[in-house]
């Protein structure tokens, strides 16, 4: 017998304690849910089959009262739950996806070539940033990332909680609260909350799965021959010889994962899970129609031209190989109190390309490679996670005693490549150095319940929390970062190791930070249909100052099928310590065109020099409303929000001129051409809609059959944008702190609807699932807003066939985007002398530019 929670989310948003019972009829202490103003609700059945939706919707949560009689028709906000079935169903290998493929409001973009980002791509929800949203496992908040994304994609300028560390073996459900509640949890829950519930159940299971992209890259010619032509100025020209589309078969994935659950005696429980996974890298290159070599004295053509390979980049998704480990633990330590734990380990290596350099390129030296080269990003990313508690009950109080720890190592090298600057001496693979953050969590929360004279007793939760936060910038290897000098004190050639440059000395970071919170809830029933409740929680930081934040949420029940809900709360976010703290030089490109661009912290001379303020964190207002409406085998709820965001904390324009340049130089740095800094520099307001149906059907005979359909509708607009600073101003009239472009990314880089509809057949041992998902469009903003695409609508389907052979053994297989959809292609008719041709898709796709994935899965249950 082990201790098992019926609904980890609800114990802890608060992080205050409750008692339930468990299977077996034990009692146990759970930790505080939400308050009411986060009471439960989840859409899983629409996603799951029949009989969990019925299981789901009578299933009892703990409300943010801590009360144990009430079921997920009865809260007052929105959460999607997702189970172990919905996310084997989709395929889907990575928990980011899964949740991309399974929530109308969450977004996975598809980034390449984006540096690390290549390497742990953020995720987002309802449109705003990906550290809008807070992360907990087992109701503890997980650390961030140390990976700042910095590069022209969604999600820019910054850090995100890396999901993919987290193996879907170990996973129970996920529950995602679609509602504002930093006055629970402090700093980030703008957007909403991710809960993932570890498996602490008996059994185990074991499971391969492989497959592999087989498309056909619609849009995208086939290189079969380079010919020549002449231009309207008598000039020979190349001229490629195209015939169909390309075809590829790549990014061939296997997936080996397994979890292991045992009790421990009477008392107590352990579980463990493992995942390995190697992802072979995608390629939607087109090909290379520039000129890759000098022009002979007689302005010929080199011949080599002819003969060169020119499927010279790699544009998709990188080589991956990943190992994670999980382990979840209770034990009953007497009749009054438990002692629990879990904890995590990750590795991640990675390789991804950059931009090639031609052989004719400034940037090359001919004598290490004359056919010129294509640089690689490779990555070693190391994720740690433990934590420690103990909750029990004395004198009528529930309480809950915790500490969480977790870090994650970044670290980049380079291969392939040169520092120019150095010449035919250079090293061509790099150690460029490491980014680190670490987070460690003290919590303690008790609630009660007392009788005030009201109608019902009122629930009390109070509670503190220690916070420390650690970011550092470790330096890389003297190739990676210098730039030599001639003998006038000028670069002999771009500095630091070819498409990423490493960190210097110069900007190696420590820095730490502390928080304290305070925080209180009340729940109540006003009379048998109506419940109210109230939450708040007042932060203070070490290095910005002290929040408060609050919230009110309601629900009124008007009859057993139609209730009505709705919260306001306020909330914030902290600056991180990584865009506070940030220091490098990458090489950036612009419309073809490279440039050595400096991200300096705020309290640098340059960025001072430029405009930039000490940040401040981010202030939200937070309000939804919405009705669930519940009759026999059919489910609706329908839930509007909208959520205004000040002083948003972005990363400026790359600001660019002569006079920036001499702001650099008189900085110390000699080898940036611009420079850019973080800002509060915009408000939002993001306005929208979630809908979720479900109709479940008995066919008489003939199985079963769940129908579902969720929807979002969702808009973002900058309502204000911050003025010049003067210091910007000074330098003339062309400088803006925060282009246009810069804000169709926020307006318009994720998709303003999505619609998911899916239908499970289950008869006997046989299930299928086919879903159709439809990504609204959105608009590629990586260019000159002139060059803005909007890209189109598309309607991506699914297929997932399962037959259990045994009780214990299964097979499936199945198809993501079976139809093999792309967005169309980019190319536009500015000639072959940027990148033009070889990047036929937008890395905003909200879907990818992959193409059609076939899978196979083995499985064994025990």
């Amino acid at each position: 017998m082990f201790y098992t929670k019926e609904n980890p989310l609800a114990q802890a948003i608060a992080g205050s304690g409750h008692k339930q019972t468990t299977a077996a009829g034990r009692s146990a202490v759970t930790s505080l849910a939400l308050i009411a103003a986060t009471a439960t609700f989840t859409s899983s059945s629409a996603f799951a089959e029949q009989a969990q939706a019925e299981n789901d919707v009578e299933r009892i949560i703990v409300t943010g009262t801590r009360r144990n009689d009430r079921t997920i028709s009865e809260s007052t906000v929105p959460i999607d739950v997702v189970n172990i079935e919905d996310m084997t169903t989709t395929g889907q290998l990575e928990v980011s996806q899964v949740l991309s493929t399974l929530i109308p409001s969450f977004n996975y973009p598809h980034a390449s070539i984006a540096d690390g980002t290549d390497h742990a791509r953020p995720a987002v929800l309802r449109g705003l940033a990906p550290d809008h949203t807070l992360v907990l496992v087992n109701g503890k908040r997980r650390h961030s990332s140390a990976l700042l994304n910095l590069n022209g994609t969604v999600g820019r300028g910054s850090t995100a909680v890396d999901l993919n560390t987290i193996p879907t073996s170990a996973i129970k459900s996920i529950e995602i609260l679609r509602d504002g509640a930093a006055a629970q949890y402090g700093s980030d829950a703008i957007a909403g909350v991710i809960n993932i519930i570890l498996k602490d159940q008996e059994g185990g299971s074991i499971s391969a799965t492989y497959g592999q992209y087989e498309t056909e890259m619609a849009g995208s010619p086939k290189l079969t021959g380079m010919g020549t032509t002449v231009n309207d100025e008598g000039v020979t020209v190349l001229d490629p010889i195209t015939s169909g589309d390309r075809s590829r078969s790549d990014g061939g994935t296997t997936t080996i994962a397994g979890d292991w659950g045992t009790s421990l005696g009477e008392q107590g429980f352990l579980h463990l899970a493992f995942e390995t996974r190697n992802r072979q890298a995608t390629d939607r290159s087109g090909f290379d129609p520039r000129e890759q070599y000098a022009r002979d004295e007689n302005g010929e053509l080199d011949a080599r031209e002819f003969t060169f390979d020119r499927y010279n980049h790699k544009f998709g998704k990188a080589d991956i190989d990943d190992l994670a480990l999980f382990y979840n633990f209770g034990w009953q330590l007497n009749e009054q109190a438990e002692l629990y734990s879990f904890g995590s380990y990750a590795k991640r290596d990675g390789l991804s390309g950059g931009f090639y350099r031609r052989a004719n390129d400034s940037r090359n030296v001919e004598e290490i490679y004359p056919d010129g080269f294509l640089p690689h990003i490779a990555t070693e990313v190391k994720d740690h996670s433990l934590a420690l508690g103990v909750r029990g009950e004395n004198a009528g109080w529930d309480w809950d005693l915790s500490s969480n720890y977790g870090k994650n190592d970044f670290s980049f090298g380079v291969e392939n490549s040169l520092n120019t600057s150095m010449g035919a001496d250079s090293p061509t693979e790099f150690d460029n150095g490491s980014l680190v953050y670490e987070q460690t969590l003290v919590n303690f929360s008790a609630n009660n319940s007392f009788d005030f004279g009201l109608p019902n007793d009122v629930f009390v939760a109070l509670g503190a929390e220690y916070r420390h936060e650690n970011y550092q910038i470790k330096a890389g290897e003297e190739a990676s970062y210098i730039t030599v000098l001639d003998e006038n004190g000028d670069p002999v050639g771009p500095g630091g190791a070819q498409v990423l440059a490493g960190f210097s000395p110069a900007s190696e970071v420590d820095r730490s930070r502390h928080n304290v919170a305070l925080f209180a809830e009340f729940d109540t029933d006003i009379s048998d249909n109506f419940n109210l409740s109230y939450a708040a929680r007042f932060e203070d930081y070490s290095d910005f100052g002290s929040s408060f934040n609050h919230k009110i949420a309601a629900r009124y029940e008007v009859s057993d099928a139609l209730a009505f809900r709705g919260a306001v709360s306020t909330g914030f976010k902290a600056p991180s310590l990584a865009q506070t703290s940030y220091k490098s030089v990458a090489t950036v490109f612009e419309n073809g065109i490279p440039n050595e661009v400096g991200i300096f912290p705020v309290d640098h001379s340059a960025a001072r020099a430029l405009g930039a303020e000490q940040l401040e964190a981010e202030e939200s207002v937070n309000a939804t409303l919405g009705f669930v409406y519940q009759l026999d085998n059919f489910n609706l709820t329908v839930d509007a929000y909208r959520i205004t965001i000040d002083d948003r904390i972005v990363l400026s324009e790359n600001l660019s001129g002569d006079e920036v340049e001499a702001i650099l130089v008189a900085a110390g740095e000699l080898n940036t051409q611009r420079a850019r800094f973080f800002t509060n520099a915009i408000d939002t307001t993001t306005k929208g809609i979630d809908i979720v149906a479900t109709y479940d059907l008995d066919l008489n005979g003939y199985g079963a059959l769940a129908l579902s359909a969720a929807l979002n509708f969702n808009d973002t607009e900058v309502t204000h944008l911050k003025d010049n600073p003067e210091e910007l101003n000074s330098l003339g009239d062309d400088y803006v702190l925060f282009s246009d472009r810069e804000i169709a990314r926020f307006e318009e880089g994720t998709p303003k609807d999505k619609y998911n509809l899916a239908a499970t057949w289950t008869l006997d041992d046989l299930t299928a699932t086919l879903r159709t998902t439809r990504y609204g469009e959105v608009t590629d903003a990586s260019s000159d807003p002139e060059n803005h695409e909007v890209l189109d609508a598309k309607w991506i389907t699914d297929l997932d066939v399962s037959y259990r052979l045994t009780d214990n053994l299964q097979l499936a297989v199945g198809a993501n985007n079976l139809f093999d959809q792309y967005p169309q292609d980019t190319v536009s008719n500015i000639g072959y002398s940027t990148f033009n041709q070889i990047f036929p898709y937008s890395g905003f796709s909200a879907y990818g530019t992959d193409g059609r994935f076939i899978y196979g899965r083995v499985s064994y249950s025990f």
